[in-house]
């Protein structure tokens, strides 16, 4: 029986083994060491003491969570909530320590061994220990606060009583730096713990690069630091996530579309069609569900009237499809279904380039046209802004399904991560609420259901989330809902990736209407489409629709000819567009011959902004995130009235056992099972929120993107 194992067991009948192993090497190390008198020696042996004593009080608190924690689940065959969760976080960070002190032990009388090493590693185990105890005490206080819901258990979510303030003054005290430093990833296994330590890095030399503070020799020479010093490199880390403003957390999340990563992913799945398009604002109506019309709102808050970017992915190359036409080989009949990919980002970052990474293999895998929304982000458009975008995209998609999308739309499935979720779900109320189709079926990753301020066990993990710190959490909450953060030149205006593509007039379209579904009958004029990895504006709905035009008597053949003219000398791009200077300035991209770039970020010459990182100034979390969230089901699913919910389509929901939106996940499939929805819901261990962007790199994550493929093919089956 592996150690492992031993934790399946209740603790309340006997204590695991893991307990008492670490106890036995944590004597036998403290008598071995008891006769050195060196500092490091004493050290050692006041930390493994530490740690006796937080095996100690822990052990009472564990147990009595352990009884409880059931209460909160989905069903018995689904185990997992937020205070399940923190169990596992001890568990883990006893094995770390287990292996800590075996090593020392194992490694105490020979040549090599580094006392002054080891000493670092047993601070860092009883720190972790001594964290993880003070979370214990939140959550027995937690639970202290929950009421019951209607499906007779209770709430992980705390009560209106009590405010969140009272917790999160507490919070305070928790001592994160250990959940950075030497002990960063020890509740997942190796491959995603490493991958979680390159990212550390990076995170941390980013910010010397983004921030302005001491000189730039000094800020170079702490990058480097950062790689080989942990406890430097976590103090940079928890400096940054509580302080770095939205703008900071958009960057950062933006370098997965550097041009090596989206080039290298390109190259491991390549694909028949990757097109963008650009859709006009313009009139737009659908059918009622009773017969009648309706016209689809044009998104215009906060940012006014502006196209609406979608990504086109697909593995093969099919009849009325952006891109199939005139390129040579099989093209097929049209698809039955369409998936609608919203992505993650936290509403503030990201475009459907940075989920290729995953999307790509779920277009060849489910064999079925994916559209991707790029919505408007926060905070230059807070809510409702992209919940419009994403209503408004899904119209289209219905109405160009067949002359654009090479699919008949029988059936529709919304599919998205984290904030992409909560807006595929928000868009489908809209859909009940204005009687019009709504989605076959929904697949939801890792969401955030519930954007409110209140606390729950599972979003207490963010204080030891390396890709969604507590910090970075609530700028992003409090950017969405409308609390606005400028950037330090006052920018309020973020340019879309694809705004520097060169516009196609209305004639041109018109023949690329005519084309895509490769009408055998005119073979000698037949349209050549628009290459893969380009960018389509400004399609005219009415024109794709076939609505006759009074003003636009051209015959298709001269059409045509213009267009095929027109793209001879155009200069429209061939491969997928490079990310645009999203820092919110009008400089330009950022290589301009001014600067050179790191990562595709702007290093030196005299239009870079000036950026500090003031950390001496910076309020208190219980101050700066006491805000107001207005109480929306359209911006907080989870609100939404029994009746609505109740006529939702089947629901899939995956999360994982350490996310930070794990309790939104499962109160939400509880919700709906309890109105009788077809829910289904899986919790996956060892990975990370946002897991689905490391796929190309781990296999664990890779595994965890195939059982997401696996649901939504259930839901293409329904």
């Amino acid at each position: 029986m592996s150690l492992d194992d031993d934790f399946e067991r209740p603790f309340e009948e006997f204590e695991p083994l893991q307990w008492g192993a670490l106890r036995e090497l944590c004597h036998a190390n403290k008598d071995y060491f008891s006769t050195h008198q060196d500092e490091n020696g004493s050290k050692i042996r006041a930390s493994l003491l530490a740690i006796l004593d937080h095996l100690e009080k822990m052990q009472p608190l564990y147990k009595e969570i352990s009884k409880f924690a059931p209460m909160f689940d989905f069903d018995e065959q689904t185990p997992g909530n937020g205070y399940r969760s923190f169990l596992l976080l001890v568990d883990r960070g006893i094995m770390h320590s287990v292996t800590v002190c075996r090593q020392m032990y194992c490694q105490k009388d020979s040549f090599l061994f580094r006392k002054s090493y080891y000493m670092r590693e047993v601070e860092a185990c009883s720190q972790l220990l001594a964290s993880l105890y003070t979370c214990l005490q939140f959550l027995k206080t937690l639970f202290s606060w929950s009421d019951q819901t209607k499906d007779g258990k209770l709430s992980l979510f705390s009560s209106n009583e009590h405010s969140p303030q009272e917790l999160l003054n507490q919070t305070e005290i928790v001592n994160q730096y250990c959940f950075y430093g030497r002990c960063l990833g020890f509740q997942f296994g190796d491959n995603i713990k490493n991958i979680l330590r390159t990212i550390s890095v990076c995170l941390a030399s980013f910010s010397e690069i983004y921030y302005s503070n001491g000189t730039l020799f000094g800020r170079w020479t702490n990058s480097l630091k950062y790689v080989m010093d942990p406890e430097a490199r976590a103090r940079r880390i928890i400096h940054v996530s509580q302080h770095a403003d939205v703008s900071f957390c958009q960057s950062f999340w933006f370098l997965n579309e550097t041009e090596i990563l989206c080039s290298s992913v390109s190259m491991v799945v390549p694909l028949s069609i990757n097109q963008v398009i650009s859709i006009p604002p313009e009139e737009l109506t659908l059918d009622t569900l009773d017969g009648g019309k309706i016209s689809i709102p044009i998104p215009n808050s906060h940012i006014g009237r502006k196209p609406i970017h979608v990504r086109l992915l697909s593995a093969v190359r099919r009849v009325g499809m952006v891109g199939s036409a005139g390129t040579g080989g099989e093209l097929l009949g049209l698809s039955e279904s369409l998936i609608i990919h919203s992505h993650g980002g936290g509403f503030v970052s990201q475009t459907s380039r940075s989920h290729e990474s995953y999307l790509r293999t779920w277009a060849v895998k489910l064999g079925v046209p994916i559209l991707s929304i790029d919505y408007s982000l926060a905070p230059e458009a807070p809510f409702p802004r992209a919940l419009e975008e994403i209503l408004y995209a899904y119209a289209w998609s219905l109405n160009h399904a067949s002359t654009l999308l090479g699919s008949t739309a029988q059936k529709v499935i919304l599919i998205g991560d984290s904030a992409g979720a909560n807006l595929n779900l928000g868009m489908t109320l809209k859909c009940l609420q204005m009687n019009i189709r709504k989605p076959d079926g929904i697949f939801m990753a890792y969401t955030p259901i519930l954007i409110e301020f209140v606390t729950s066990p599972s979003r207490l993990l963010s204080l030891t989330d390396l890709l969604l710190p507590f910090g970075f959490m609530m700028r992003c909450l409090k950017a969405y809902t409308g609390s606005r953060e400028k950037s330090q030149n006052g920018d309020e205006v973020v340019k879309s990736e694809t705004e520097s593509f060169a516009e196609v007039s209305e004639s041109d379209l018109i023949a690329l209407a005519l084309s895509p579904n490769g009408d055998e009958t005119n073979d000698a004029h037949k349209l050549a489409s628009l290459p893969s990895d380009s960018t389509l504006n400004s399609v005219s709905l009415a024109d794709v629709d076939g609505i006759d035009h009074p003003k636009q008597e051209v015959k298709s053949q001269e059409y045509i000819q213009r267009f095929l003219e027109m793209y001879r000398n155009s200069s429209v791009c061939t491969s997928a567009p490079v990310l645009n200077n999203y820092n919110g300035t009008d400089d330009g991209p950022p290589n301009n011959g001014k600067a050179w770039s790191f990562f595709g970020w702007p290093i030196g010459g005299d239009k870079r902004e000036v950026r500090e990182l003031d950390m001496e100034r910076a309020k208190s979390p219980s101050e700066e995130f006491a805000f107001t969230v207005p109480k929306d089901p359209f911006l907080s699913p989870y609100l939404a009235s029994d009746d609505i919910l109740a006529r939702f389509p089947p629901v899939k929901i995956l999360t994982m056992e350490l996310d930070p939106c794990l309790d939104d996940c499962v109160m939400f499939a509880r919700k709906l099972k309890l109105l009788g929805n077809l829910v289904t819901l899986d919790i996956l261990s060892g990975l990370p929120h946002g897991f689905l962007n490391l796929a190309p790199i781990s296999k664990e994550a890779y595994e965890g993107s195939e059982v997401c493929i696996k649901r939504i093919l259930e839901l293409l089956q329904l």
